[in-house]
């Protein structure tokens, strides 16, 4: 019986399977005492590999969870959280360092940027901040509220982040209307405050506006030429031919009443023969009873004496011819001035007749200059201002003259005025034709005086940025006087004494600019804060469901972070 019970126990085996056969995934055991070991199967392999890879990522996940939350650096650079580092800058009283390319980075001592290994910079005004709503010790910044760093006209009492994670931007008091301690911004522009350290690293300089003299310079080149009251030609009023010249050269010194030539003219010898008749008559009629016969006799003579002047006949001459009697058969010309000789167009031999130019004499110790002026510059010459003078060929000189003359006409090629100037010639340094450059000082006067760099052009007005001395630049209107040598006279906006930047003021022009646009966007300090906006969703279609609403964060008081997402609150 029990042998027949264990046979058909073996026989019916598991529900589903047949007699005689091997369950699903065991292995036959081999018959006792043949010494086969049992083969192994596919799942005893894989075990042992599958419970070191999750083993292995257990230890890394322990890792990375324990220098999350042990490691600040680490912390940061997987988690970026700005509003945390504002709380801290907010409440804290130590020095705070900053990196200069990830401001998000802030650490309580120096040190090195865990993203790019630059070295941190100092936080100057670290630990002054107020907290929105509470009293702002004396000479710091009053927070009023936060906007939203998208959506200016949104605003906050508290800290809060936007819906992409981004901190609200904190808006000062002296932002919001301003600022300038009473006076009255540009329109556009608002104050800008920085560090003093950000002050250095950009470069910004400021220089004092002082009270001194400053005048307009205008520079032109000229060209010299003679002076026409100085040119004399030499003409011939008789007709005749030249005997002898004197002078053979163009470019000869001549002194005046130095012979320049000797001329014979048949005209010449009769005046003279009637000169010697006349003379002859009146030794005659000396005794004459007649009183009217003596008169006549002298008129003759006196006539005669006078064409012969008339004829340019020297005084010499004439008293040579009074003394010895005897007719002279050429007459000799004398120069009527000293200079140089500039024309000579005779030689010996030639005919001339009344009225033909024979030699130019012209007086170089002064000479003009003539030098085309732009019409705004014109406008301001008048005659008899002082000028100053420079040549190529001599450079180290300086000779002082005067405007003597103003041209009426403008060039219509070049739109100048040409305006002539007067200059002393002392060894003949100023040749005629030779260029030289003309300075002359208009519109000189004494005022407030800033450089010309610290004025910011925009077409309408002028800006210039006046710095109070704490690392905060006020933008002011300004009016500009007199300009020139690299300096403005500054007629309102800015007091003697008062320091304007000078150098970098450009990013300070961008900087006010954005900032009042920002200011004029969240409608400045009257702006009533608003909570952070809703979401807009849009309304899907009919055959899907409607997306699950997303939570809104919520405005994080102040010092307090949201850890969410790393391992609960905390």
């Amino acid at each position: 019986m029990n042998d027949e019970k264990t046979a058909g126990e073996q026989e019916t085996g598991m529900p589903g399977e047949f007699a005689g056969s091997t369950p699903a995934g065991s292995q036959e055991t081999p018959p006792a005492g043949t010494g086969e070991a049992p083969p192994e199967g596919p799942g005893k392999k894989k075990r042992p590999r599958i419970f070191y890879i999750v083993a292995a990522v257990l230890v890394l996940a322990g890792a990375g969870v324990l220098a999350f939350f042990t490691i600040p650096s680490f912390h940061v650079l997987l988690h970026i959280h700005p509003g945390d580092n504002a709380a801290t800058a907010v409440h804290g009283v130590s020095a705070k360092y900053t990196c200069g390319m990830h401001p998000f980075i802030i650490s309580d001592k120096p040190g090195n940027c865990p993203i790019c290994g630059m070295t941190l910079t100092k936080i100057e005004d670290a630990g002054t901040t107020t907290a929105a709503g509470g009293g702002a010790p004396k000479g710091e910044r009053k927070l009023l509220f936060y906007r939203h760093p998208m959506k200016p006209g949104v605003t906050s009492p508290v800290p809060a982040k936007d819906e992409m994670g981004m901190d609200y931007v904190p808006v000062y008091e002296d932002e919001a209307k301003g600022g300038g301690a009473g006076v009255d911004l540009p329109e556009g522009y608002a104050t800008v405050q920085v560090g003093m350290e950000r002050v250095r690293m950009a470069g910004i300089q400021s220089a004092p506006a002082v009270r001194e003299a400053i005048s307009h310079p205008v520079r032109a080149v000229g060209i010299v030429v003679p002076d026409e009251r100085s040119v004399r030609r030499i003409q011939s009023k008789v007709e005749g031919w030249v005997e002898k010249l004197h002078t053979n050269y163009v470019g000869q010194m001549v002194m005046k009443g130095q012979p320049l030539l000797e001329i014979y003219s048949p005209d010449l010898v009769a005046t003279q023969r009637e000169y010697m008749l006349a003379m002859a008559g009146v030794d005659r009629m000396k005794e004459s009873p007649y009183e009217d016969a003596r008169e006549m006799s002298s008129g003759l003579a006196q006539a005669a004496r006078t064409r012969l002047k008339l004829f340019d006949v020297p005084e010499s001459s004439i008293a040579e011819l009074e003394r010895t009697g005897k007719v002279q058969r050429t007459v000799t010309l004398n120069a009527p001035v000293s200079g140089y000789v500039t024309g000579k167009d005779v030689f010996e031999g030639t005919r001339v007749m009344p009225g033909m130019d024979l030699l130019t004499v012209t007086d170089l110790s002064r000479v003009w200059i003539e030098a085309d002026l732009y019409e705004y510059e014109a406008q301001a010459v008048r005659v008899g201002q002082t000028a100053t003078l420079e040549t190529v060929a001599d450079s180290g000189a300086k000779l002082k003259g005067r405007v003597a003359f103003i041209y009426p006409t403008f060039s219509p090629e070049t739109r100048t005025l040409k305006v002539r100037f007067e200059f002393p010639n002392p060894g003949l340094r100023l040749k005629p034709q030779m260029y030289a450059n003309v300075a002359l000082d208009l519109h000189s006067v004494t005022g407030v005086v800033v450089p010309d760099s610290a004025l910011i052009e925009t077409g309408v007005r002028v800006i210039a940025f006046v710095d109070s001395g704490t690392g905060s630049f006020e933008p002011r209107e300004v009016k500009v006087g007199v300009r020139g040598s690299g300096k403005a006279q500054i007629l309102s906006g800015v007091k003697e004494g008062e320091k304007v930047a000078v150098g970098a003021n450009f990013l300070l022009d961008s900087e006010s600019k954005l900032r009042a646009a920002l200011t004029k966007m969240t409608g400045g300090a009257s702006a009533p804060p608003q909570p952070p906006p809703q979401p807009q969703t849009t309304p899907p279609p009919k055959s899907q469901s409607p997306p699950k609403p997303q939570p809104q964060p919520k405005p994080q008081p102040q010092g307090q972070v949201d850890h969410t997402g790393h391992g609960g609150a905390r």
